[in-house]
């Protein structure tokens, strides 16, 4: 039987909202390990002058622990 643990992570991206989801589990694979998924739980953006300038998510990752 394996036993999964689910965090929530914060990340932003200045590109877009599936580049700051790839740093989350980037960021997060450096001290977790056996990710098994990413569930985009809100996504946000922020705007200066007319235009985005940066792209937020919140994720929770999922991994298994051994």
């Amino acid at each position: 039987m394996a036993v999964l643990k689910v965090i929530e992570v914060l990340s932003n991206s200045n590109e877009s909202w599936e580049d700051a989801t790839r740093n989350a589990v980037k960021h997060a694979a450096k001290s977790v390990k056996n990710i098994k998924s990413v569930y985009v739980q809100d996504q946000s953006a922020i705007v200066n002058d007319n235009d985005i300038t940066e792209f937020r998510v919140n994720v929770k990752i999922t991994f298994e622990v051994n």
